[in-house]
Formats: C-alpha cells, sequence, structure tokens
C-alpha cells in the first residue's frame, strides 16, 4: 500500500485532486465559491462534474449519491450509477452538473417534525462545495444539505453552515475594529474524540438488548471492573490492535486525520482523536468515523458500540468536542499569546465565549440531550448537567484583576524536578485539566465535554457558534459606536466578567456541595433529563437570537423540539418492550428451569439420603421461585406503564411520563433479574454475561 502520506486521502476529491484535473479558471472559480461563499456558476457545476465522475470510475466507483445528514443523528444516502443509454444499445458514463448540485430524496420519509405531511414526499439535497466529495464502497459521495420543498432544512448540516455563517460575520466585525484588514473570513475548528467499545460479535448477536438498544438492559456486576485502573493507556490487545491499524487505513484513505488511539478506563473501551479540522468538514469526518469503525469492526468479528451507557457500573462513553476559532490568515483567536493580560483583542473573544455560555446554558444542554446520554452525565467519566466553565488559575486571576483594576501579578512558571537527573526538566503548565468541566479551557481551545459518544457533533456546534455570535454582536454593535475605543473595550470586558463570573468554576464538578451552590445561589440551570431540558428549545430568549443570527427559522426550531421528544420517547419504549420480551422469554423460563433442577437435585439426595435436610437447595429454590413471581409482576407493571403512554396529550407529556414511571419501572425489573442472575449457575443463564462482554476480547 506505501507509506501513509502516499495513500492518505486517495479516496477524497481534494484540493489535489481538484487542481490536477480542472482546469485553471474552474478551479479559480470553484475555491472563490468555497472561501468567500461566492456563487456557483452552472457552467463551473457541468466541469466539475465532469472531473469528478472521471476521477471516481478511475477509482472504481460506479454510482453516486448524496449524502446528508438527516434528523435521526446518522447519515443518509441513495444511489443512482453513472449510467446512460448509447445510441448502439450499450452505456455510457454520465454524470451531469444539474446531478452534482441538486438531488430529490423523499422528505416525508424523514423526521420533520411536522414539517413534511406523509403525503408531501418533495425533498431537495444541494451539494455542500465547502466538504470534499469521496468515494466509499464503490459509491461517489457528495456532502450535501437537506431541505424540504418549503426550503426548510431537515438536516443538521444546513443550521451548522448557517452557523458558522452567523459568527464569522460578528467575528469580521470585531477584527476589524482591532485593525485586522487582512482577514478575510473566520472559521471554527474542532476535533472531536471518540470513545467507544468493542465486544466480540458471536456474544453480541446473543443479547436482544444490544441489537435492539444498543446497550444492556440486565447485567449484574462481574467480579472486576474497572476498580483497578489497569485498562486506561494499557498496552492494546493484539486483536483490538489489528482494528485498530484496519481502521486507521480506512480513515485515513478517505482524508480523516485519525491521530490518537488508547484504551479507555473501563473494559473493552477505547478512544480515538483526530486532529482538529473546520468544523463543518469535522462534522461530516465524525460521521464517517462511526460509520467506518462499525463497519471494520464487523470485519474483525467485533462489534463497535457507540451508546453512552452500554454497561452499568462501569464508564460510559462520550464524545469530547474541542472547540477554537481560527482567522483565514492563521491566527488562534483563543489563544493567549505569552501575556495575556495584554492581549485584549483574545480577553475580548474569550468573554463572548463566558457570556454565551452563561446566557445560552440551557441550549447547550439541550445540544447533547439524548436517552441514552441521560444514563451518563454526572457519573464518575462525564460532568454534570450543570454546566459551567473551567479557565484555570491564570485566566481566572487576570480576569479578577481586570474586574478589580487592580494589577496583574502573573503567575510565576515552575519547573518540574522528577528528582532523576537523567530525566528532563520541563516547564509545567499554568493550568491544570479538569476532567469534571462540562466546558474547560485547555490552553488555545475549549472542550465540551458533555456530548454523548452517539451525538452528532454538529448539533453541539450549531447552538456554541451561535451563541458566540450573538455575544461578539453586543460587543461590535457597542464598539463600533464608541468615541473611545480603549475605554468601551476595557469597560466591555469589565462588565462581561461582573456579569458573567457565576459560570466559571475550577473546582470538582461532581461535589454536592458545588451543585447546591450552582443552582440555589448562582442560579445556574440542572436539567437532568431529556423531558427537562428539551422544552427550553422554544423559550422565548432562545427563538429570538437562534431567528435573528437566520440559524433555525421559528418552524424549524419547533419541528427540532418534537422530534428530539419522540427520538427520547421511542428509544425509551424501544428498551422498555425488550426488557419485557428478555424477561419473559429468557430470564423467567432459565431461572425456573434452573429452581427445577436444584429442586430435582433436592429430591434426588433426599431419595438417596432420606434424612438430609437439604436446607441449601430448599432456600435457593424458594428465593429464586421468588425472585420469577416478581419478576412477572414487575414486567406485568413496567408493559402496563408503557400501555399507559398513549393516554398522553402531546409528546412532551409522554416524555415526562417516561421519566417519571417507565424508566423506575424498568430500573426496578432490572434490579430482580440482575439478582437472580447472581444466583443462576452459568450453564442456566440464557445469554452473555458483562464478565464475557467486557473480558471476551483479547
Amino acid at each position: 500500500m506505501g507509506t501513509v502520506p502516499a495513500y492518505f486521502g486517495c479516496l477524497v476529491f481534494d484540493d489535489r485532486v481538484m487542481k490536477a484535473n480542472l482546469s485553471a479558471s474552474v478551479y479559480r472559480s470553484l475555491k472563490k465559491t468555497i472561501d468567500e461563499g461566492a456563487k456557483l456558476d452552472s457552467g463551473v457545476a457541468n466541469a466539475v462534474a465532469e472531473a469528478m465522475k472521471n476521477w471516481a470510475v478511475s477509482n472504481g466507483a460506479t454510482h453516486f449519491t448524496h449524502w446528508f445528514q438527516p434528523l435521526t443523528g446518522i447519515t443518509a444516502e441513495k444511489h443512482d450509477s453513472f449510467i446512460a443509454p448509447a445510441p448502439d444499445g450499450g452505456v455510457i458514463m454520465d454524470f451531469s452538473g444539474k446531478e452534482l448540485i441538486k438531488g430529490e430524496p423523499d422528505a416525508s420519509s424523514f423526521p420533520s417534525g411536522g414539517l413534511r405531511a406523509t403525503f408531501e414526499a418533495r425533498g431537495y439535497t444541494a451539494w455542500d462545495p465547502t466538504s470534499f466529495a469521496f468515494i466509499k464502497d464503490k459509491t461517489l459521495c457528495i456532502p450535501t444539505a437537506f431541505c424540504s420543498y418549503g426550503g426548510e432544512a431537515l438536516d443538521k448540516k444546513t443550521p451548522l453552515l448557517r452557523s458558522m455563517e452567523a459568527l464569522n460575520k460578528q467575528a469580521m466585525r470585531i477584527l476589524k475594529l482591532f485593525g485586522n484588514e487582512d482577514v478575510k473570513c473566520v472559521r471554527t475548528s474542532v476535533g472531536p474524540e471518540q470513545e467507544y467499545f468493542l465486544v466480540d460479535k458471536a456474544l453480541y448477536e446473543q443479547r436482544k438488548d444490544l441489537i435492539f438498544t444498543g446497550r444492556t438492559l440486565f447485567g449484574a456486576k462481574p467480579p472486576k471492573g474497572q476498580e483497578m485502573d489497569d485498562h486506561y493507556f494499557g498496552v492494546i490487545k493484539p486483536r483490538v490492535a489489528a482494528y485498530m491499524a484496519d481502521l486507521n487505513d480506512q480513515l485515513w484513505k478517505l482524508g480523516i486525520l485519525a491521530k490518537t488511539e488508547h484504551n479507555e478506563v473501563a473494559p473493552a473501551q477505547h478512544e480515538l482523536a483526530p486532529i482538529y479540522t473546520t468544523t463543518n468538514i469535522a462534522t461530516d469526518h465524525n460521521q464517517l468515523t462511526m460509520e467506518i469503525m462499525q463497519k471494520v469492526a464487523a470485519k474483525h468479528d467485533l462489534v463497535c458500540l457507540l451508546h453512552e451507557k452500554p454497561f452499568a457500573g462501569v464508564n460510559g462513553s462520550g464524545k469530547h468536542n474541542n472547540w477554537s476559532l481560527a482567522t483565514d490568515t492563521g491566527i488562534n483567536l483563543l489563544s493567549p499569546g505569552e501575556t495575556p493580560y495584554e492581549n485584549a483583542q483574545f480577553l475580548l473573544f474569550l468573554c463572548a465565549v463566558i457570556k454565551a455560555v452563561d446566557d445560552y446554558q440551557d441550549l447547550l444542554r439541550i445540544a447533547v440531550a439524548t436517552a441514552g446520554n441521560d444514563h451518563r452525565l454526572g457519573a464518575n467519566e462525564a460532568p454534570p448537567a450543570v454546566v459551567s466553565i473551567f479557565l484555570g488559575d491564570e485566566l481566572t486571576g487576570i480576569l479578577d484583576a481586570i474586574e478589580t483594576d487592580a494589577p496583574y501579578a502573573g503567575v510565576k512558571k515552575t519547573t518540574m524536578k522528577l528528582g532523576v537527573d537523567v530525566l528532563p526538566r520541563f516547564a509545567r503548565d499554568t493550568t491544570d485539566r479538569n476532567r469534571t468541566s462540562p466546558f474547560a479551557f485547555t490552553g488555545n481551545k475549549f472542550e465540551f465535554r458533555m456530548l454523548g459518544s452517539s451525538n452528532s457533533i454538529a448539533c453541539a456546534n450549531i447552538m456554541l457558534n451561535a451563541a458566540v455570535a450573538e455575544s461578539l454582536k453586543q460587543y461590535a454593535d457597542d464598539l463600533e459606536q464608541a468615541e473611545n475605543f480603549e475605554q468601551a473595550l476595557h469597560d466591555r470586558i469589565q462588565k462581561t466578567i461582573r456579569d458573567h463570573k457565576r459560570i466559571i468554576f475550577n473546582g470538582n464538578g461532581y461535589d454536592d456541595a458545588w451543585i447546591k451552590k450552582a443552582t440555589e445561589q448562582l442560579g445556574l440551570l440542572n436539567y437532568r433529563t431529556t423531558p427537562d431540558c428539551i422544552p427550553h428549545l422554544l423559550d422565548e430568549k432562545n427563538v429570538q437570537m437562534l431567528t435573528a443570527h437566520k440559524v433555525f427559522s421559528l418552524s424549524e426550531l419547533q419541528s427540532r423540539c418534537e422530534i428530539s421528544l419522540e427520538n427520547y420517547c421511542k428509544a425509551v419504549v424501544i428498551e422498555a418492550n425488550t426488557m419485557a420480551d428478555m424477561a419473559r422469554k429468557q430470564i423467567i423460563p432459565a431461572v425456573e428451569s434452573y429452581a427445577a433442577e436444584v429442586a430435582g437435585s433436592a429430591a434426588a439426595k433426599l431419595s438417596l439420603v432420606p434424612d438430609t435436610a437439604c436446607s441449601y437447595e430448599k432456600n435457593l429454590v424458594k428465593k429464586l421461585s421468588g425472585l420469577v413471581d416478581e419478576m412477572d409482576q414487575k414486567t406485568k407493571e413496567l408493559l402496563c406503564a408503557v400501555q399507559g403512554l398513549s393516554a398522553c396529550a402531546d409528546v412532551e407529556h409522554e416524555g415526562y411520563a417516561i421519566r417519571d414511571t417507565v424508566l423506575p419501572k424498568m430500573n426496578a425489573l432490572r434490579a430482580v433479574a440482575d439478582e437472580a442472575e447472581t444466583l443462576t449457575a452459568e450453564a442456566f443463564w440464557p445469554f452473555p454475561t458483562y464478565s464475557e462482554l467486557l473480558f471476551g476480547v483479547r
């Protein structure tokens, strides 16, 4: 295959390929569209389509598809072949600019939250030239936006691009005030760290819960979990290493900058992290990464689990969204520099983020809300549902000094001395890392840690971009009218610190005292579950901000609120029905069979030794029989609660009923079944246990 640089991006119609296959004039025109948002000429589209088709066919492609990201949370594609009839009865390979630019999938078959009725089928996909086309499974995939016949966005890409445009517009206003006339655009960049579990495929296929829901609904704690901390950064097992090597090859061919791989905290858990890239492309790449991870796993007789909490009692999986702002001239606007106290431009952008996170903490929580992530947030591996910002001692000290107009003494650089002469000495960072913070500054970027492993990163970045755009707009509106820019700048930064310092917290986010103080004294929000937070998407302040920046229309927001709640309800109902099915058809019969076996053993023992007490057998049979009866009753109660959902007036009330009634009954059924597992002989238990799943890949 050759070296990585030789084949990296070989399946991508990237800038290198465009330069080689397009005329100079077509290439310049396309680049102007990509870089500056200029209108795409139809003649250019036809030339690009022809070059794209020729390149794809030469690389083995036979079909093309408009690859888009509907509101299902995954990607969608409809394949069309390149073939067109030839006069002699044969075929030619053909692909037009019209086919490149526009497609027509069925819009009513995707979630629309009421934007589309079943009979209103027409929808459109539109080529996104800012994200490179690529070849997957012999198909040319063209990244596209997806909208309804009425023009409403039915996908995650369109609002993401809108949010990036909104942030660029406001950031450019600020940069011009600082005299940055050479900057043409500001882009957000993202590096999403992706956590996942690998389990043996043969074991997976024996578990209905994993197949239908992506997580285990039953499972007693194994003798060993993650208590020894011996899996984190441990030696990667040969089977996993082979998977990772294959995965890297596939991702690199698609131009995905897979960089870091390691074992995570929980047994069978791992992580992949890419190099940062533009948010739109990073979002496309992360969707592709999740798909390729699962496909490659199947080749290795493994299954890649992307659920946020596939196993109770061990760490779940998140996706850390590392977010920053950069100019087209290569300046990271969140880089403090050597003297951050004197870096007014950095301080203003930092304050814009602080203000945005405080003002729109609800939107950030909403952006990561799913049934799966509700199980993870607030646990030992994930931040709490209360949003706060970690800045570290140096930046916090700088902001404190600005707030009080006091001189800033600075932070003394500490040299690390490890007590062994041969080991190098190095400067310690001026700030620590905080794993419990939902939103942590990590040197020149912010790490938003609340995302679940299966989340599309589009949602979080849409809200983050829009919120920061709003902060910058307010700053620009004020500063552009200022008679004394320097004084107005100082006052604006100082006011932001005073008004929003409540959101800054450098301590332990798991501390109950902090949660109590944050919610009761500081007024921070604590939306523990999806039904708690999703309705607030339609709060007046959120609607006003998101529509003012043209990130969403009101109807698009209403549809997303409806879809998010529907997805939550559907996911939990599927879990509840799966639990009932497993309890009735697998667990109860298995426990009954084992109880009968034990009773039979007791009877046989009594026939041989009439005077024996058989106390062990009698007690065990009694205990198992009681658990069977209890499981049967709990299953009936669960199904009754599910059936009761039909009486709910709307999906919002259904979400509350699930939160308050269905989930507690699921937990009650699980507790009984898990206890039964600890008493039932392994040979009788109907599906693989936690011990087998977590330690089955070697």
